[in-house]
């Protein structure tokens, strides 16, 4: 395992509340100075929403990380608000448009040089049974992939426990992509939302096992890891011992009202990036 370590831009944005904010040139000069491999972009205004760029604007990003030499770890859809984003919608109008919404987004990540795109399963509005929300998101979620693979773009199904009420836990993810049955479907899991389950992230990774291709990390309130409770310790030895090699991608912050986005992406690096070299000098002891 090689650790390369990402920040996600929500907190240099101004998503789910105004905060200091940034531009995107100025977020990839800071998370590239503070000494991050690679971004995380949401596809959010004012940095990424596509019906805001140009086929100019959407070179000129491309252009911005070659010349930071800053990777696109991964991407992933705003949702909920505005056009909504759900898979999972009563309206029928709004599910055509988030396949069209996602499609859009596998087209940006591999222009952008990306290889990784996230999936929100969706979150139920009464009314509508589980069975139903879950056929909805499985048709969805194998056009998406469909579409991804043919600019080499891997989908990564998130459960989401805190947000969402459709996907909440490891095994709903693994069943899911199960479900679609498509080689570019894979997992990925969010720290936080597994600390707010009470669950063990140590146990996600170690369930999740080869089909984990991404990950969130944050403490739990959304802190920087190892502001709170995680174990990070045994999130590290599991990562190591499953052979993960995607990014450690961090997504914190944007929930707290006063945070200070470069110290919390400075704190985040600070402390996981020793660590998690101290358990790889440890496991070539022994």
């Amino acid at each position: 395992m090689i650790p390369k370590f990402s920040y996600n831009n929500w907190v240099y944005s101004c998503f789910l509340q105004w905060r200091p904010s940034y531009t995107l040139e100025e977020t990839v000069k800071r998370l590239s100075g503070i000494g991050y491999d690679a971004i995380e972009i949401g596809a959010g205004a004012p940095h990424a929403w596509p019906g805001h760029m140009t086929s100019k604007r959407r070179e000129e990003i491309r252009q911005l990380l070659e010349d930071h030499k800053l990777a696109l770890s991964s991407m992933l859809p705003a949702p909920s608000g505005g056009p909504g984003n759900n898979p999972v919608s009563p309206l029928p109008e709004e599910r055509e448009q988030t396949v069209a919404h996602y499609k859009e987004l596998a087209e940006l990540c591999a222009l952008w040089g990306g290889k990784t795109l996230i999936y929100l399963p969706g979150w139920m509005v009464f009314g509508i049974r589980r069975r139903q929300a879950w056929e909805w998101s499985r048709e969805a979620l194998k056009q998406i992939a469909d579409h991804a693979a043919e600019f080499g773009v891997t989908m990564v199904v998130e459960p989401t426990s805190y947000d969402t009420n459709l996907c909440v836990s490891a095994d709903d993810a693994i069943e899911l992509m199960q479900d679609v049955g498509r080689e570019n479907v894979k997992l990925m899991f969010d720290t936080f939302h597994v600390l707010y389950q009470r669950e063990v992230p140590a146990d996600y990774a170690y369930t999740m096992g080869k089909d984990l291709k991404h990950i969130h990390l944050s403490d739990n309130d959304r802190l920087a890891p190892g502001q709170g409770r995680g174990d990070w310790v045994g999130l590290a030895d599991a990562l190591i011992d499953i052979e993960f090699d995607g990014y450690l991608t961090m997504e914190t912050g944007f929930s707290i009202p006063d945070i200070q986005p470069d110290l919390d992406a400075r704190q985040a690096l600070e402390f996981l990036r020793p660590l998690f070299e101290q358990r790889l000098a440890l496991r070539k002891k022994h």
